[in-house]
């Protein structure tokens, strides 16, 4: 505590913010975590503790306030700052200014997107100032009230429409998004090798990780972000989809990435321990030597990518050849690998001398489900 006491504000919120953010990757929940961090550190706001737990600095929480808000609000940083500040000193007076109940709904909604802003969990308002609920201004309270009864209200209709909402078994709550990490891929002459990946840690060993929609976009948005930093502009001619997965990714990037390059599309089937190309795979004319992206959902032991590189090795003699995959699984237990070879499928993509890899997140056995349960 006495080395607490001597450190800068500044100081003690960077490392209050790192302990909320490894609690939030280990619980898997914003509530949890910022809970956990009032209990650790007495006389820690609720509001400050959620933005801590959400893996956010007072500029960044303002900038998801704003997004949350349709960009129509202007917040900075020093409003949040003043909010935290009253929460302190439980509402003083002179001491910060109080939130309005309209801005603890957009708060909560912010700060349940988590740290990398991919999730979804419900926060209800008056969490955010359950310690200094006393001080907001009457009107305020009721609201926070009203709000709470009709929330308790809704949650015993809303369980069952929670059990008829479930796919294949799997509830609709959204996947923990684990640590972002540096990892050196193989890449074009004077690129930049560092690719920033993400872990997608499973919390039923032995299972297939399904995924939900957020975290399958938020790993198209780290495709992306990866291609930009390439080191050059990469213009593609073709974004080539390995089976339906791979084609939706292929459909995002050429859309949004590569000007709406033509759409290639390649259905894998498996006979026996043979992988062939259906009828229904599509093959678009293109100019010559073209620059092509292939897309492919996940990388495990099978040699797909390097049958696929292959073939339109064939079809489009002396093509630029870049690979894109979601999901690549690791070979030990940890999803922050330190080396490109510590992924199972590390010497599959090497010898099929792709231009550049690209990869947004690891996994572990038995791999990963995308939604809908597309193939």
């Amino acid at each position: 505590m006495a080395g607490q006491q001597s450190q800068s504000p500044q100081a003690r919120g960077r490392e209050l913010a790192k302990q909320g953010k490894a609690l939030f990757f280990s619980c898997g929940s914003v509530k949890a975590a910022a809970h956990e961090l009032m209990k650790r550190h007495q006389g820690l706001p609720g509001i400050q503790a959620f933005r801590y737990a959400a893996g956010l600095s007072q500029d960044q929480a303002a900038t998801r306030y704003n997004e949350v808000a349709g960009n129509q609000t202007t917040l900075g940083g020093t409003t949040i700052n003043a909010w935290e500040s009253w929460a302190r000193a439980h509402g003083s007076a002179g001491a910060g200014s109080p939130p309005s109940f309209a801005s603890l709904l957009i708060l909560a909604t912010a700060y349940g997107r988590g740290p990398h802003g991919a999730a979804d969990e419900v926060i209800f308002p008056g969490d955010l100032v359950q310690e200094a609920y006393e001080k907001l201004a009457p009107e305020d309270q009721l609201a926070l009230k009203t709000a709470a009864d009709r929330s308790s209200i809704a949650a015993t209709s809303d369980s069952l429409q929670v059990r008829n909402a479930v796919v294949g078994g799997s509830p609709d709550v959204d996947n923990i998004i684990g640590p972002d990490f540096n990892l050196v891929v193989p890449t074009i002459d004077n690129g930049n090798p560092a690719i920033c990946a993400f872990s997608l840690p499973n919390p039923d060993p032995g299972k297939l990780l399904d995924l939900t929609w957020n975290t399958f976009g938020f790993g198209v948005q780290r495709l992306m972000r990866q291609i930009k930093s390439l080191g050059r502009r990469l213009d593609a001619d073709i974004c080539f989809g390995i089976n339906e997965a791979g084609l939706v990714m292929a459909t995002f990037l050429a859309s949004a990435q590569f000007n709406r390059c033509a759409i290639g599309y390649l259905r894998c089937n498996r006979v026996r321990n043979e992988i062939t190309f259906a009828a229904e795979s599509h093959y678009p004319e293109s100019v010559e030597a073209p620059v092509i992206v292939i897309c492919d959902f996940e990388v495990k032991h099978a040699d797909v990518v390097g049958l696929v590189a292959r073939e339109l090795r064939q079809r489009y003699p002396g093509a630029e050849l870049y690979f894109a995959v979601f999901g690549a699984m690791t070979k030990g237990d940890s999803l922050e690998v330190e080396s490109f070879d510590d992924l199972t499928g590390a010497t599959i993509m090497q010898a099929a001398k792709f231009e550049a890899v690209f990869i947004a997140a690891t996994m572990s056995p038995p791999g990963i489900e995308p939604p809908l349960e597309l193939r």
